[in-house]
């Protein structure tokens, strides 16, 4: 990849709805010129998806999310892999990660209910062969994610007056 693909994908990520035109401008190349580094970067599988940010509080949309530790005892010859790809297959997941620390994998999960989310867990997630253990943490409220802080608080700025 070149400094100019790092460029695009840093512009992308602040902004994926950033027109050609501008990015052009920014990096000094012209439309035809970053449309193919886009272009390539997404054969290449290196840009996936364009997806918007959304506050969901500001909704009415109900849903209910957590974050699940799991550990695991990987499959021989196949690691982490083919543990990850069973688990990344339900509907309920939305991410899975390999971490490092006291855990292997960690799931961002969401269901329309606590129920159902907790049906995930001991029916479909916690009886998987592998599965040692898991540890679940609802998410109650998002604060910031992906850089982007989603309640900014005004202060007031007016010095106080009293009799």
């Amino acid at each position: 990849m070149s400094n100019i693909d790092y460029q695009i994908l840093g512009l992308l990520k602040k902004d994926c709805r950033m027109p050609l035109e501008d990015i052009a401008t920014m990096l000094n190349l012209s439309m035809t010129e970053v449309a193919s580094h886009i272009d390539d970067m997404e054969k290449h599988g290196i840009i996936l998806k364009y997806m918007p940010l959304i506050n969901w509080d500001k909704t009415d949309k109900q849903f209910v999310e957590a974050f699940i530790e799991v550990k695991v005892t990987p499959q021989k010859e196949q690691g982490f892999d083919a543990m990850a790809k069973n688990i990344y297959q339900y509907d309920e997941v939305k991410s899975v990660f390999l971490v490092s620390g006291s855990f292997d994998l960690l799931i961002l999960a969401e269901a329309p209910t606590l129920k159902e989310l907790a049906l995930f867990v001991s029916e479909k997630l916690s009886v998987l062969d592998t599965v040692t253990s898991t540890a679940t943490s609802f998410v109650l409220k998002r604060y910031k994610q992906d850089g982007i802080i989603f309640e900014k608080h005004s202060s007031d700025k007016r010095l106080l007056i009293s009799p």
